[in-house]
């Protein structure tokens, strides 16, 4: 049985890799799920984007936030502080998606309330399934709180 979603969900990608950018964009387009992918480049783009400010004006809300730690102008752990703090911002689920295997980023995540910690994947095709995974689960599986 497949699981598909029929609500049209906006993800927001915090993601300074273009090639992992372009990478999670392509597996995204090719899914069977109704979704629309935001990319920004750093943390300060990021903040902007939520609070919709300067370029940002008008942009949609994110259903989920796939945020990569180690970011250009403020960092990714910065962001995901700023994020859970701010009680319009805070039950947007967040996903890290980073290189880092260290378990002080791992737990300072976790203690910031990240929704799940995910650490990318070498090659290509690990990458891509990975990307698929947090898709399936989180597109189609998991119950995404409403818009306030």
């Amino acid at each position: 049985m497949q699981l598909v979603n029929t609500m049209a969900i906006d993800v927001l990608l915090v993601e300074d890799s273009p090639s992992d950018a372009k990478l999670t964009a392509k597996t995204f387009k090719t899914a069977k799920v109704l979704n629309t992918l935001h990319i920004v480049e750093d943390g300060v783009e990021a903040m902007n984007f939520l609070h919709q400010t300067g370029e940002y004006e008008g942009s949609p809300r994110p259903d989920l936030i796939l945020l990569d730690l180690n970011l250009p102008k403020k960092d990714g752990r910065q962001v995901l502080a700023e994020i859970k703090e701010d009680s319009r911002l805070k039950n947007i689920p967040v996903v890290i998606l980073t290189t880092s295997e260290a378990d002080e980023d791992i737990l300072r995540s976790y203690e910031l309330q990240a929704n799940c910690y995910i650490t990318k994947p070498v090659t290509l095709q690990q990458f891509v399934r990975v990307v698929e995974s947090i898709e399936n689960f989180w597109l189609t599986v998991v119950k995404l709180p409403p818009v306030k």
